[in-house]
């Protein structure tokens, strides 16, 4: 199955975890690039020891700069991605572990990153977020519109 965004192309992502998500990190970034999508790998590229905060880094620069439409994190789980990726001026990132939270981040939030928790989900459920998450377009409605633009202005602050 080619997952694609709605309008049936490929996205370019960046993908990012630390020691604790390593493990679902490789079957990740191997399901995306099965996709059809072009994916970015910042790392980590082993199970030693690595700060999420840096990798958040990586994820989340290449998001603001354009190299990458869309990140996905993957730690142990999630939480410590999601306040690193939230640090980080215009990234809205987002703690799924379900699927209607994954696509509804998305809809409602203009969420740009998804975090998912490596010690709490497999990987048949991680592949069911990522598409939700892929799938989803912000909506156009100007309630989810105004509401993301007091999120920038409370950002700016």
């Amino acid at each position: 199955m080619r997952v694609k965004d709605r309008e049936g192309r490929a996205m370019r992502l960046v993908v990012g975890g630390d020691h604790a998500g390593f493990p679902l990190k490789g079957p990740v970034v191997d399901t995306l690039r099965s996709w059809g999508h072009e994916v970015a790998d910042v790392g980590t590229d082993s199970p030693d020891p690595v700060d999420f905060p840096d990798i958040a880094e990586l994820v989340c620069e290449a998001v603001r700069e354009g190299d990458a439409e869309r990140g996905i994190m993957v730690c142990g789980t999630g939480v410590g991605a999601s306040i690193a990726a939230n640090k980080f001026r215009g990234i809205r990132a987002a703690l799924c572990h379900d699927v209607y939270s994954a696509h509804q981040s998305v809809e409602h939030d203009d969420v740009n990153v998804l975090c998912i928790g490596a010690q709490i989900v497999g990987d048949k459920l991680a592949f069911d977020l990522l598409r939700a998450f892929l799938e989803a377009e912000h909506s156009p409605d100007e309630e989810f519109r105004r509401r993301v633009a007091k999120l920038a202005e409370l950002e700016g602050r």
